[in-house]
């Protein structure tokens, strides 16, 4: 009788990799679909796909995969290497004390970090009701009419800011932004940038000396970068009768205590909420606040939550006026944002919830009252602060010893920031403690001081009497009803179980790749070896972080073939506005500054427009065939007709339709035949990994959506990172900082975002990640990505029409099916059909985007055979309900799809009266019932609520 052979150890070693816990089907799932695409083979089926003139010749030249295990212990010897200190250093970055029911329910939980973007509102109420509680936190604390629901950083809120204020001014003639010599360098830094690209002039100078000047706008920092607190009333007011639009960047927790900047008369309010429970986390991500004047609405970055009704009259959510956005509006669009910063928005919302006005109050005081007990201790020691008023912020003059000082404080543990020449600036946070105090009189004044803190503790207050908040905060009962551990935890899981996220089920968005986010990879986000180090640290301190950007830098320069990666980018539309930006500076240096037009295929993402024109291009549309591929002809007659003003192609690889376009080496060889650069955008990298590379291919510059193909997840709408790779021509012009000096750009290259690594603490999770797969994990994955969506193809596509595909009939790793033929004969459109997946349990495809009237689906290498079928099923069962409509058995009005999504209160009602049963509208198939997802309002009413626009939190009594 045989014996089965025994396993060897190395096939025991290799047992249980993490591409088995990354990749969906298993072997035996693999062969079935490929079976049903008539393929023997992955390796068939990929030659069959893409286009040999792009494959890469040999492997990816990347370390073999490593264990979950082998992973992470090695990443903590690294992050070890990073030498924590109390870090005083402020300048809009501080350490903060986050409450552990969020960071173990909200930052660490999946529920709420793999979610999507809330375009389908009714399975993201949750999300929504935090980010309109944002609002409403930012309004209360800004004094202004309308807040957005996050930004990326200050200093890009900043330069938004100023766009804003170019396009309200009625200082038409005007062309002058002034910005005060007191704000953050960072930010001084950003806007400069901004400002070049639009072709705005910038002032730097003490505040009155805008009063001087022709102007459209200005920029103030309340409290001031060297700690002071100025009443900017009487400058504001004359600023404005200039006919200037006045912006204030604003510290959130002094505003606890002081005056609002709308009190004080402005009219755009910015800043971070970072200091409201989110780490540093060596730059990011943090969410930026943003608030102007209601007459301003219009012109406002980023998102806007709005209260609308779903069609129960219910009281529901939705990002309001999306008109404004890129999507929509392309280089017409306020702005490029595409990623915001949804987790971290949330989270600072919900450390204003959980302490409460009076628990922010007690920070806010007890942080005050420190500095000012550390302030009149140094005064009494002969070391008066150079700012007589602050809220945590002083300014010392140290003069000669300002050096051996800095290094005394920093072998005490202490890390202070180093301003103008002999001055030093130190700003105190809610983790400082009198121990603290003490130890800052000792290093600052000797050990004989002879000071004590309660000798010093005392009612007044450095804060000027005009410059005290009056006015109530956070008044409304949300921030009012939870502040026991308990109550806070119901809270925040009730409003967790209102939203679909990659806890329930496939997101099968294309264009977005909602893959794995592996627990392996998520878990060093938040060590405090990474959590807790402030970006402009000490190099000597940082150097964990310094050795994981830099490995993560080489395995993303081999995996795209670009010669060198500027991290900065905190968004895949940073991304884009960086690499063009390098573009342009490129052709400055070589006197051809007068090229500024960008080809533009008519299939790309809205951020790709609205990108080109922040960066003063104009943009060229190339046309698209019937198989929607670009028309090269079209782009070789417009890359000839403007031969000498073409400054570059941006283009997305594979296109935006789902297919490996066959002609992209001849595309880009005609670009640079007319001396324009190519920018390829990574928004489909997914489908390119290991299989080829931008740089091969003959890309210049593309940006790398680590929040797609990298696995950072997208947090409900963000945080994202949207790193660059270059070609060796481009290196010296990406970005730089001028607070942290880098290595490799040009000194004079301007910063694009707050933080010189852009949002540093998750690039771990992209570094796991790649390092975890390895080369064949890698390739593998992408493989997978691409058998999985022609499965769903082959399968969708006996039912409805598949609208593009490439040789073979084959598409890439998403595909686009076709509903505008079926709304001409039936009048079900795409959104019905969207929301009919809800009652099956699934977020819809991104809808309407390349094409209007279509579904575009990706459904990623994560995801299993079982779990393709069963949306495939679903969208089978809808097919069949559409060709009841058609064929006049179901009401054209009044059918299941029509009336989607249901809720319990649909099934609840005892007045149904719908020509179905409540078992055909809640439960269309018999699988639905396990683990039933129940969205918690009705189909919402888009135009009534931009009709009706109000951004505020509704009262408890309103859902009534």
């Amino acid at each position: 009788m045989s014996h089965p052979s025994h396993p060897t150890l190395e096939q025991l070693e290799n047992s249980g990799e993490f591409i088995e816990r990354h990749v969906g089907p298993d072997a035996q799932e693999r062969q079935q679909m490929l079976d049903t695409l008539g393929v023997d083979s992955l390796a068939e089926l990929i030659d069959e796909t893409v286009p040999r003139s792009i494959r890469l010749p040999e492997p990816l030249a990347l370390a073999g995969a490593c264990t979950e295990a082998e992973t992470l212990g090695y990443l903590k010897q690294v992050a070890a290497k990073n030498r924590l200190k109390r870090s005083l250093i402020g300048m809009g970055y501080h350490e903060t004390l986050v409450p552990n029911v969020i960071l173990r329910n909200v930052m660490e939980n999946p529920g709420w970090y793999t979610a999507y973007t809330p375009y389908q509102p009714e399975v993201a109420q949750g999300r929504l009701e935090a980010l309109i509680t944002f609002q409403q936190m930012t309004m209360d604390l800004t004094g202004m009419d309308l807040a957005s629901a996050s930004l990326l950083d200050e200093a890009t809120a900043a330069a938004e800011a100023m766009a804003l204020a170019k396009r309200v001014s009625k200082n038409k003639k005007s062309n002058l932004f002034f910005v005060d010599e007191l704000c953050l360098p960072q930010t001084i830094d950003v806007v400069k940038t901004r400002a070049e690209a639009f072709g705005f002039e910038v002032m730097v100078g003490a505040a009155e000396q805008a009063l001087e000047q022709e102007l459209f706008g200005v920029l103030l920092q309340y409290p001031c970068r060297d700690g002071s607190l100025r009443d900017d009333r009487e400058l504001i007011a004359s600023l404005q009768e200039r006919k200037a639009i006045v912006c204030v960047a604003a510290d959130i927790l002094a505003l606890v205590m002081l005056a609002s900047p709308g009190t004080l008369g402005a009219d755009v309010v910015l800043g971070s909420a970072q200091r409201f429970g989110v780490p540093m986390g060596f730059g990011g991500p943090h969410a930026a606040f943003f608030a102007t004047r209601d007459q301003y609405k219009r012109s406002m970055p980023g998102r806007i939550i709005g209260v609308s009704v779903d069609s129960r009259g219910n009281p529901a959510l939705r990002m309001a006026m999306q008109t404004r956005e890129q999507h929509i509006r392309r280089e017409k669009a306020n702005s490029n944002i595409c990623t915001a910063q949804v987790l971290l928005a949330n989270m600072a919302a919900f450390y204003a919830v959980y302490h409460g006005p009076e628990g922010l109050k007690r920070i806010a005081n007890r942080v005050h009252r420190l500095t000012d007990i550390l302030a009149r201790g140094l005064k009494q020691g002969g070391l008066a602060p150079l700012n007589s008023s602050y809220f945590d912020t002083l300014s010392l003059d140290l003069g000669e010893r300002r050096e051996a000082l800095l290094a005394a404080a920093e072998a005490a543990g202490y890390n202070l920031y180093a301003g103008d020449a002999g001055v030093v600036t130190l700003s105190l946070n809610e983790c400082c403690s009198r121990s603290d105090v003490e130890t800052l009189w000792e290093i600052l004044l000797g050990a004989g001081h002879g000071l004590s803190v309660a000798a010093l503790d005392a009612e007044s207050s450095a804060i000027p009497a005009a410059l005290k908040r009056e006015e109530a905060i956070l008044t409304h009962e949300v921030f009012n009803r939870y502040h026991s551990e308990t109550e806070m935890l119901r809270y925040l899981k009730r409003l967790e179980n209102k939203d679909l996220s990659l806890t329930h089920s496939m997101i099968a968005l294309g264009s977005c790749t909602m893959k794995l986010n592996a627990t392996s990879e998520m878990i060093p986000v938040t060590w405090a070896e990474f959590g807790n180090m402030h970006p402009f640290a000490p190099a000597s301190q940082t150097a964990g972080y310094q050795q994981m950007i830099a490995e993560l830098e080489a395995m993303l320069k081999e995996i795209t073939g670009f010669d060198a990666i500027c991290m900065q980018p905190n968004s895949g539309a940073q991304g884009e506005y960086a690499g063009l930006l390098a573009i342009r500076k490129y052709h400055e240096s070589r006197g051809e500054g007068h090229r500024n037009v960008c080809l533009i295929p008519s299939s790309a993402h809205g951020t790709n427009p609205a990108s080109a024109m922040m960066a003063s291009m104009r943009v060229v549309v190339v046309e698209c065939d019937s198989k929607g591929n670009v028309d090269v002809a079209d782009l070789r007659a417009k890359a000839e007709e403007l031969s000498d003003s073409l400054s570059c192609l941006m283009i997305t690889y594979p296109s935006t339709h789902g297919v490996y376009e066959e002609e992209i080496i001849e595309i880009c060889n005609i670009i640079h035949q007319h001396g324009g650069q190519v920018y390829m955008d990574g928004a489909n990298l997914n489908a390119q990994v290991g299989l080829s590379k931008p740089g091969l291919i003959g890309a210049d510059v593309s940006h790398m959506n680590l929040h797609k193909t990298f696995a950072i997840p997208h947090g409900g709408g963000g945080p994202g990172m949207g790193p660059i790779g270059v070609k060796a021509h481009l290196a010296p012009f990406v970005a730089n900082h001028s607070v942290v000096k880098l290595e490799g750009p040009n000194p004079d290259s301007g910063a694009v975002s707050a933080a010189p690594w852009g949002s540093a603490s998750i690039l771990p999770i992209s570094w796991a990640y790649i390092r975890m797969l390895g080369a064949e994990g890698l390739r593998t994955s992408t493989e997978t990505a691409i058998l999985n969506a022609n499965y769903m193809a082959r399968r969708l596509g006996e039912h409805y029409p598949v609208l593009y595909s490439g040789r073979n009939g084959r598409v890439a790793h998403e595909c686009i099916i076709d509903l505008r033929p079926l709304k001409a004969v039936s009048g079900i459109s795409e959104e019905d059909v969207a929301k009919r997946l809800i009652d099956f349990g699934f977020h819809a495809p991104t809808m309407s985007f390349p094409v209007a009237g279509t579904l575009m689906i990706e459904p990623t290498e994560s995801e299993s055979k079982a779990e393709l079928d069963r949306f495939v099923d679903a969208m089978i069962a809808i097919r069949s309900e559409i060709a009841q409509v058609e064929a006049g058995t179901l009401d054209a009005d009044n059918n299941m799809l029509k009336n989607a999504p249901h809720t319990l209160a649909d099934i609840m009602d005892e007045n149904w009266d719908r020509p179905y049963s409540k078992q055909q509208g809640a439960y269309p198939l018999s699988w639905v019932a396990e683990g039933k997802f129940w969205p918690s309002v009705n189909r919402i009413d888009n135009v009534y609520g931009d009709r009706n626009l109000h951004c505020s939190c509704p009262t408890t009594d309103s859902y009534r």
